[in-house]
């Protein structure tokens, strides 16, 4: 979506109603669990965190389409940070199992400090994009853009959250 690619709008309405059906699985397992893996708490919030990012991510692009305000460059940058972010912690979330810790021995913390280490360039980016506007002459699309790159910023931080709590996660099962 943020690189302008037809339908990609509408793939990324599709895959935050995926996720909700699979959030919805993941509730119906944990009250139907005797035991779980990770604390069932645990998996929860992670769950709900990771929810808000992709509802984040659907109502920047329904923002967009109301606004007029096409994706530009910074906003495109600061999805390639926020999709690297998602496969880290999505990662994270894989080796919270200890059965699946990568190869190389790192486990699901080394995952969360990548997500969160793509979500402090991303801020670096909105800075620099939310810097560049201060030349812009035309005050809707000042507008329009801020607010872009605020929702962009929001779901970074609710990333940021998600990956907070798998280190929460790996020590309270330590």
């Amino acid at each position: 979506w943020a690189n302008t690619e037809a339908g990609a709008a509408e793939r990324v309405r599709e895959f935050e109603h995926q996720a909700d059906d699979t959030k919805r699985e993941l509730r119906l397992a944990l009250t139907n669990a005797f035991i779980t893996p990770i604390d069932a708490e645990d998996l929860y919030v992670m769950s709900e965190r990771l929810d808000a990012v992709l509802n984040g991510a659907k109502d920047t692009v329904r923002e967009s389409e109301v606004m007029g305000i096409p994706p530009d460059e910074a906003v495109a940058a600061m999805a390639a940070l926020l999709a690297d972010g998602v496969g880290h912690l999505a990662m994270a979330f894989e080796r919270l199992n200890p059965a699946r810790r990568s190869k190389d021995g790192l486990g699901a913390t080394d995952a969360a400090d990548a997500a969160v280490k793509t979500q402090r360039q991303l801020e670096r980016v909105y800075r620099q994009a939310a810097s560049a506007l201060l030349e812009v002459q035309d005050l809707r699309e000042v507008m329009g853009k801020r607010e872009l790159y605020r929702r962009v910023s929001r779901i970074s931080e609710t990333l940021i959250e998600a990956a907070d709590r798998v280190w929460y996660a790996t020590v309270k099962e330590g």
